[in-house]
């Protein structure tokens, strides 16, 4: 029984995220260099690409600027075995298997209607009776294929293809990169497999305005040295890996996930090995380091977009049998510290040595933590600023304290059972206590240390030669308008003036005195501080008043 097919559901049902916006250039140019794979005696393979742009017509062209204007489309050419009655039999059949076996899920052309209005197509090629033949026809969501047309011509005329995708739909040509080195890298980065497989790619030229890129250049210049294979096993299932090293200055180290030799998605390794935090220093330059994943196992589960896996995500699934995402990635990653390993080493060492210069120099309070801490933590970027690897041991420090509170829980409900262990753990928890408060203590003495600073700063005149705003240090101090009974201690750093002032029975700041319950005083005088303690007898008032450079204090 046949089952109609409605292109405009399909189409409706296919996901193209607006920052796949190249992916249809990207399948039409795959398709050609399968195109190109399937054509025997070729002697010089080519696919040209132009940029076609919306210019405005003006007497004086920026040419900087014609060449970053709106996109309208694409056209793709190419000298391959072209659409033969096989591959058009192919294109007319939604979710085609006739290159199954290249990974393709015939859906390519589906890309192309979701960012692309319509598409032209012109094909010369070799039919089954050896003559030549050139097909024409248009694409779009509401007509399908339509204006189809079949010729023959002259066996002279070489065989060639051209695939026009027009007009850009709006949303995806706002996000689309619109200069010409952008897009080339772009289709690079993408189709980078064809060019380090056995035997290379074909000859591919972008072509925009008066500017022009060869792709197999811009490979030769990209790379630091030969690609480097490997082969491994995930559960019986075979991965091949493809290690590289990139010139790329911008271009962080990542996964490159693959699927039929195209790229599907782009991991980034920054914080996922120990050592790898950008480009590698190499005596003979910089490199920046890649690697492509393939496998048929990803042929297989990769999604009809080719955007992302079916992979299981969750590796404590008891009831499947399927290797998933998690298990790929770490024995991805124990191949690429391996393959790295001479690099990493030096960074490792250095990222060590600025956790302990930082420890020792400025944060004191995690010294007594630091043999808690997991090893992979001291692999930081050696040029971490003070305020990330700050937060970044404070984590860990809280997580301490909240592994201490656990364990006090666990060991006054165990206290009791006679464990063999239990005055081990114990020992443990207690050297565990221990620590934390000589972190707190060296903290509550840095946090001082902090505060001094800022106040130095702060009592300085400025470049203007003026001196910071009152409301700045009363800041330090404690907050303008508010009393004791609005924040507390933790707000305020009274021991800045007197230590004492932390023991008070009210205290006032920048309030006038008759608004104090602790006088009868009609005068609307604010003295910056008052504090009041009573004691048996005595009565103390102290009264604080701001001057430039220091406080007066009254008794």
């Amino acid at each position: 029984m046949a089952i109609n097919t409605s292109l405009e559901g399909r189409l409706r049902n296919t996901t193209l995220p607006y920052n796949q916006c190249l992916m249809p250039l990207f399948e039409a140019v795959v398709n050609s260099i399968h195109s190109i794979d399937e054509c025997t005696n070729n002697p010089d393979p080519s696919i040209k690409i132009y940029i076609d742009r919306n210019i405005q017509s003006t007497l004086a062209q920026d040419i900087a600027a014609e060449n970053n204007s709106p996109i309208y489309g694409f056209t793709i050419i190419d000298n391959g075995i072209g659409f033969n009655e096989a591959n058009m039999n192919s294109f007319e059949t939604l979710d085609s298997e006739y290159k199954a076996k290249k990974g393709c899920r015939g859906v390519g052309r589906l890309m192309w209607l979701k960012a692309f209005t319509n598409v032209s197509v012109e094909s010369n090629f070799i039919d089954s009776k050896n003559e030549v033949q050139k097909r024409k026809f248009n694409f779009n969501k509401k007509n399908g294929i339509y204006l189809s047309s079949i010729n023959a011509i002259e066996k002279t005329e070489p065989l060639s293809t051209s695939i026009k995708l027009e007009d850009f739909i709006d949303k995806y040509e706002k996000r689309s990169p619109k200069s010409c080195s952008a897009i080339a890298n772009h289709i690079l980065e993408h189709c980078l497999w064809y060019f380090v497989r056995e035997g290379g790619a074909p000859n591919i030229t972008i072509y925009d305005q008066d500017e022009t890129i060869n792709l197999n250049e811009l490979f030769d210049t990209q790379m630091f040295e030969s690609a480097c294979p490997e082969s491994f096993e995930v559960s019986g299932i075979k991965f091949e890996l493809l290690h590289i090293k990139l010139k790329s200055k911008t271009r962080p180290p990542c996964i490159a996930w693959c699927a039929a030799g195209r790229v599907v998605k782009e991991e980034n390794l920054i914080g996922k090995i120990a050592g790898l935090h950008g480009k590698i220093q190499h005596t003979n330059g910089d490199f920046t380091y890649c690697c492509y994943l393939t496998s048929t196992y990803l042929d297989d589960v990769v999604r009809p977009e080719r955007i992302d896996f079916n992979l299981d995500q969750d590796e404590t699934d008891l009831y499947s049998n399927a290797i998933n995402e998690v298990q790929i990635r770490e024995t991805v990653y124990s191949k690429i510290t391996a393959h790295l390993n001479e690099f990493l080493i030096q960074y490792k060492e250095l990222g060590r040595q600025r956790v302990y210069n930082y420890v020792s120099t400025k944060a004191p309070r995690y010294k007594s933590i630091l043999k808690y801490i997991p090893n992979e933590v001291f692999f930081v970027n050696p040029e971490i600023s003070d305020k990330e690897l700050d937060l970044l041991l404070h984590k860990y420090l809280t997580d301490i304290e909240s592994q201490i509170l656990s364990q006090g829980h666990d060991l006054i409900e165990d206290v009791d059972k006679q464990e063999k262990d239990i005055q081990s753990r114990i020992t443990d928890y207690m050297q565990k206590v221990d620590d934390i408060k000589k972190s707190d203590l060296a903290g509550y003495v840095c946090n001082r240390k902090v505060v001094l600073d800022i106040l130095e700063k702060a009592i300085q005149r400025g470049v203007d030669g003026k001196y910071s705003r009152e409301d700045l240090i009363h800041q330090l101090i404690m907050p303008m308008r508010q009393t004791s009974e609005d924040i507390g201690l933790d707000k305020c750093n009274l021991w800045l003036i007197d230590e004492r002032l932390a023991f008070h029975d009210y205290l006032a700041s920048d309030k006038t005195l008759s608004s104090m319950p602790i006088t009868d005083s009609n005068e609307n005088k604010e003295p910056d501080l008052c504090a009041l303690n009573v004691y048996n007898e005595p009565l103390l008032i102290l009264m604080c008043a701001e001057k430039t450079g220091g406080f007066n204090l009254v008794n």
